[in-house]
C-alpha cells in the first residue's frame, strides 16, 4: 500500500490538492498511471513524464512539474506529487 500527496501550488500557495492511495505494491513502471490519475482527479492536464522527474520521485520522494513540463498552458507555477510515509 502506498500514498501519494499531489498539491497544486501557485503563488507559494497551495490551491488544490489530492491524496491518491492504491492498495497494491508500488510500482515506478506504473508511475504515469499514478500521475494521470492524480492530474485527473485535481482537473488538470497531465505533464510528460520524463525518467528525471521518476528518479527525483524515487532519490528525493518528491517531483516537482513545473509549466514547461506541460503540453497545454497551465494557471499555476507547480504540481508537486510526494510520497506519504506510511
Amino acid at each position: 500500500m502506498f500514498k501519494i500527496w499531489g498539491k497544486v501550488i501557485k503563488d507559494g500557495k497551495i490551491i488544490r490538492q489530492v491524496t491518491y492511495e492504491s492498495g497494491e505494491k508500488f510500482a515506478y513502471s506504473q508511475f504515469f498511471t499514478y500521475l494521470a490519475a492524480i492530474c485527473e482527479e485535481l482537473d488538470i492536464a497531465t505533464p510528460v513524464l520524463m525518467k528525471t522527474h521518476i528518479f527525483n520521485y524515487a532519490k528525493f520522494n518528491m517531483v516537482k512539474f513545473i509549466p514547461r513540463d506541460f503540453a497545454e498552458p497551465v494557471d499555476f507555477d507547480r504540481l508537486v506529487l510526494e510520497n506519504v510515509v506510511l
